[in-house]
């Protein structure tokens, strides 16, 4: 219990960011290769969508845990903030409160932060279009928020399922939200270009009409398992 207490009212400045040129390569990838090339993990929970269609985001994750009904620690949060990170927000406990909106998406931006992950809430959801400020949220709410009880800026959190340290590169796309720890984001890279040249090689083949039953392998795997053509 101390120790979860030690990391209430805590704001970490120094964090090691995941190198900026393996971000660039992950950026050219979608969250559903991405996630494939980690073992099918690091994942957040669907329920984390985009608030306006078309939003896509790639960066590194600067934390913040939340207090219910409190953005607080987001206005901390924004001071922390480099080119290129991106704000990755989890709550103690459930809230779909309107954590986020216009006016700290600016503040945001001007501290050149990439986007916003939220296990929580989000508002001025057609400002934030028109700014093309990238905001996955679990909820649409206009609900506002008080200023009260300290949280902490960079801190491991949990976000929607996923432990996320401070530096994890953070992808988010149509598909949802996957992050890549930062040691592993060379490793996660050279994975990910590899499935990109394997699947453009597949689609080639599927275009020209083979099937993936016979790309893939299945018929043998079908047959054992009691599949059955009756003409």
């Amino acid at each position: 219990m101390e120790e979860l207490l030690n990391t209430v009212g805590v704001v970490k400045r120094r964090i090691e960011r995941a190198d900026p040129a393996m971000v660039e390569r992950l950026s050219a990838h979608g969250v559903a290769t991405v996630h494939e090339a980690m073992g099918r993990a690091g994942l957040l929970d669907a329920a984390i969508r985009p608030v306006y269609e078309g939003a896509r985001l790639c960066g590194t994750a600067v934390t913040v845990l939340l207090q219910p009904g409190d953005n607080w620690m987001m206005h901390v949060a924004a001071e922390q903030l480099q080119p290129g990170d991106v704000v990755v927000a989890a709550c103690t406990s459930d809230c779909r409160d309107g954590f986020f909106g216009e006016l700290l998406a600016t503040s945001f931006r001007a501290r050149g932060a990439k986007g916003l992950v939220i296990d929580g809430g989000a508002r001025d959801v057609l400002a934030l279009r028109e700014m093309g400020f990238p905001v996955f949220s679990k909820a649409i709410c206009a609900q506002g928020t008080v200023k009260a009880t300290l949280g902490s800026v960079n801190i491991p959190v949990v976000c929607a399922g996923v432990l996320v340290r401070p530096g994890d590169v953070v992808l988010a796309d149509a598909d949802g939200v996957v992050v890549v720890p930062a040691v592993r984001v060379g490793q996660i890279a050279d994975r990910a270009d590899e499935r990109l040249a394997n699947e453009a090689r597949k689609r080639e083949r599927l275009a020209a009409g083979e099937l993936g039953l016979d790309i893939y392998g299945m018929r043998e795997s079908l047959a054992r398992a009691g599949l059955r053509y009756l003409d």
